[in-house]
């Protein structure tokens, strides 16, 4: 990564899929290792919200501003707006190296990924598993199973569903300088890093 940019993006056909949040921790477990720069495009302005509350490990800019910083950047995180038209999702597979599809394991959020999916051809993609009920429910490793069995590129890691990330976002800190009692949650985007970095060979 040193030698060049690389540039994942985050994004989803429908809301309270994880989106944002995602992308927000993902910038704090890659700000430890490059400099990082989160592009928040959303039109709610989630990221930059949450960075304005209190301080994250890497910077935050909007896509007005991230023109000036782009350039210093090892690492770029995109927080697209939701539900992007195929034409859009294709050109956003096209601009990154990895697309991340974050979805909830329900139907709600199952059906517009899977729509999303079929517009997406070979390009360099992975569904993501968030907000998943813990254990004992098995919806998540169940789904999981399902997806790739179906041919659907879909990370091992699944991120598991807490209030610690609601209490994250209000404080505008990762999960992982909240409290001691949420380092599973952060144990989750630490393996989901760790596996991003070996799916790009990093």
């Amino acid at each position: 990564m040193q030698n060049q940019k690389t540039i994942i993006t985050v994004t989803g056909y429908k809301g309270g899929v994880g989106k944002s949040t995602t992308a927000v921790h993902l910038g704090t477990f890659f700000g430890s290792r490059f400099r990082t720069l989160l592009v928040d495009a959303d039109p709610n302005r989630t990221a930059v919200s949450w960075s304005k509350r209190g301080s994250l490990p890497f910077q935050v800019a909007d896509e007005r501003q991230a023109f000036k910083l782009i350039n210093e950047a090892e690492l770029v995180i995109i927080d697209t707006p939701a539900r992007p038209d195929s034409d859009d999702l294709k050109e956003l597979a096209k601009g990154c190296d990895l697309l991340i599809l974050p979805t909830k394991p329900d139907i709600v959020s199952l059906e517009p990924m899977l729509e999303m999916v079929k517009d997406l051809g070979d390009a360099n993609y992975r569904t993501l598993l968030t907000v998943v009920p813990p254990y004992p429910s098995k919806e998540g490793e169940t789904l999981q199973k399902e997806l790739s069995e179906g041919g659907i590129p879909v990370f091992k890691t699944m991120v598991r569903r807490t209030v610690g990330f609601e209490r994250a976002a209000m404080a505008g800190v990762s999960v992982r300088d909240v409290d001691n009692r949420f380092k599973s949650a952060w144990d989750d985007y630490v393996s989901l890093g760790n596996e991003i970095l070996e799916l790009l060979n990093k």
